[in-house]
């Protein structure tokens, strides 16, 4: 098996620097199972696994069929009244990482460390980053702009170096990165680790509906817009015509209520809860509410491959990449 060695796999002992992003209602037993295997890290939210006794399943058809590390995400506000048990189950089955993402990865971080599992944080920006490096993460996801789901608003080529001058714990990339070529770049722009979501999807192993394949296969870049519809955070989507016709922002009134002290608590859960319904609808069938989460990588995807076969090509093209980069002449 090939092996690229960085701060990331020496931290978690993987052999390729490559996490299998954690996508709401794309990432599954077989994904997971499949991208650890092939030398990555496969992940998953725990939320993708409903209810609590389907979770627990899944933990363990996992584990029973892979001795490499996985990892999980964890959604760590208020809205997700789960994250306590999900995280005490996983200890349990013995994952190796967490990720977490909107909100305070601080009790995560202390129950992880207990177990010997690391932590690490999505972040946009450096003031979030600084926060969860003092809290103890072991290292952060630059959520670039590009990227699919709640992407950040900085691009790649700023937000990893920034990060990475600034902070003592590893960087790992996410936003844009679909082939060995641009997993190159992220890396020459100091990430120890790239995180890949978009090209997942157009897997053998994902579940979800053909449409949705088809539709990160034939898109492109200027295909991706974000919008506020979902959660009332900015989320990178597939521009279909449902979500031409639906607009992209909040509506007027859930907006106000999102922002007020009084309300937020009762609204913001629910907006989660309608944008959840419609993308379950969409990834798991036919239907006319297509809402399919990308990001601008989409653009490089060419074809539905295996796991496997997508990470052998991540490795023949990053060898190819360095291999022909312009050579100084002194």
């Amino acid at each position: 098996m090939a092996k690229l060695e960085t701060e990331f796999t020496k931290m978690m002992k993987c052999e390729l620097p490559i996490i299998g992003a954690p996508m709401f209602l794309v990432s599954n037993v077989d994904m997971v199972v499949a991208i650890s295997e092939a030398g990555g890290i496969g992940t998953f939210p725990s939320l993708n696994f409903r209810p609590i006794d389907v979770y627990k399943k899944a933990l363990t058809e996992i584990k029973s069929r892979t001795r490499k590390p996985i990892g999980l995400n964890i959604i760590v506000n208020k809205s997700n009244t789960r994250q306590a048990e999900d995280l005490r189950w996983a200890l349990e089955s013995g994952v190796e990482l967490f990720i977490t993402s909107l909100g305070s990865p601080k009790q995560v971080i202390l129950d992880a460390h207990k177990n010997g599992a690391k932590v690490i944080c999505d972040v946009t920006n450096l003031e979030h980053a600084m926060k969860v490096q003092e809290m103890g993460a072991d290292g952060v996801i630059a959520v670039a702009a590009g990227a699919g789901g709640h992407a950040g608003p900085i691009s790649p080529l700023i937000l990893i170096p920034w990060l990475k001058r600034k902070l003592s714990i590893p960087v790992i990339a996410a936003g844009g990165i679909a082939d060995g070529t641009t997993m190159a770049a992220a890396m020459a722009l100091g990430a120890s680790a790239v995180s890949v979501g978009t090209r997942f999807i157009a897997s053998k192993e994902a579940s979800v509906d053909q449409g949705y394949k088809d539709a990160i296969v034939r898109s492109s870049p200027e295909d991706i817009v974000l919008t506020t519809r979902l959660s009332g955070t900015p989320a990178a989507v597939i521009n279909t015509p449902y979500v031409k016709k639906l607009g992209l922002d909040l509506p007027w009134y859930l907006n106000v209520l999102k922002n007020q002290k009084q309300t937020k608590k009762y609204v913001v859960p629910l907006i989660h809860l309608l944008g959840m319904k419609v993308l379950e609808q969409a990834s798991q069938g036919p239907t006319w509410k297509t809402v399919w989460s990308a990001g601008q990588s989409v653009g490089l995807v060419n074809d539905i491959l295996s796991c496997q076969e997508i990470i052998d090509l991540f490795v023949q093209d990053y060898k190819r990449t360095i291999a022909q980069l312009p050579k100084v002449n002194d």
